[in-house]
């Protein structure tokens, strides 16, 4: 099943995410080459592709896993929850209508 996993990014943590963000991106790479990642990005602070100095509210990950708690431990063990980027995390499942 498709779960939605959103990370909300606790202020003042732009130096940590530059940090961490490599590590973040090698394992949604593993997601999309195991063929489970259906879409991820950063949620813009301002309405603009780059946000600049405003930076991130936080990040959207829709993925496949086999049930709610993988989904979930998945997400707590992000680099951008270990070096306190996100401030919190919802997980919730998604079903895809489009397209």
């Amino acid at each position: 099943m498709l779960y939605m996993i959103m990370g909300l990014v606790e202020p003042g943590s732009h130096e940590r995410r530059a940090k961490a963000r490599p590590d973040h991106l090698k394992r949604l790479t593993a997601l999309q080459n195991e063929g489970r990642l259906v879409i991820a990005g950063p949620l813009p602070a301002v309405d603009s592709p780059d946000p600049g100095p405003a930076g991130y509210t936080g990040g959207l990950i829709v993925a496949e896993f086999p049930s709610l708690s993988a989904a979930t431990a998945w997400a707590q063990e992000d680099p951008y929850i270990q070096a306190d980027v996100y401030r919190d995390i919802v997980v919730k499942p998604f079903v895809q209508a489009l397209p």
